[in-house]
């Protein structure tokens, strides 16, 4: 995802109008337009009080996702626009209003614990994005197929998806999640 649409959407969630934000960084709301449609970019001082007033990385904001030993460990999608799509969970005990979903490995799973999570962003609090696991799954193959259905589903303005692709997990007495 591009700046603009991290800073927009951040700014949206902070209840922020452009005009605001504008304010707050010493700037003329076109400043901040030209910004959020990608016509145009902040200096880098100004990037660092973006961060600050907005409580989020440099890193988010410059859609940058973060490795570890050379490989990319989480991969997200955050849609374009105002889309938001209410997932059932994997034991459909909850639904979530997910307004971006990501991926990750875990990284030492201990034996019998599913490799990769599915995690639904349902809101950017002060202190950065909010996300509920939605799901467990066996191999990446199968957590991006889910994901790539649910951006399908987003894109094509679906306000439901229940997930499907999911391992079947049960909880131990120490937390740790094994398969079925």
């Amino acid at each position: 995802m591009s700046f603009g649409n991290n800073l927009r959407m951040v700014r949206k969630e902070r209840g922020l109008t452009q005009e605001h934000l504008a304010e707050l960084l010493d700037v003329s709301r076109q400043a901040v337009s030209k910004w959020e449609s990608g016509t145009g970019y902040p200096e880098t001082d100004k990037l660092l009080v973006i961060a600050k007033e907005l409580d989020v990385s440099l890193d988010f904001l410059m859609g940058i996702k973060p490795k570890i030993q050379g490989e990319e460990i989480d991969q997200t999608y955050v849609p374009t626009g105002e889309k938001r799509i209410i997932i059932t969970m994997f034991d459909g005990s909850q639904i979530v209003n997910c307004l971006s979903i990501k991926y990750s490995k875990i990284v030492f799973p201990a034996k019998n614990e599913p490799a990769y999570i599915l995690e639904g962003i349902d809101k950017i609090g002060f202190f950065g994005a909010h996300s509920v696991i939605l799901g467990w799954y066996e191999n990446e193959e199968m957590v991006k197929k889910e994901m790539s259905e649910i951006i399908d589903a987003m894109d094509n303005d679906v306000k439901m998806y229940q997930l499907k692709y999911f391992t079947d997990i049960k909880f131990t007495m120490f937390g740790s999640a094994t398969r079925k």
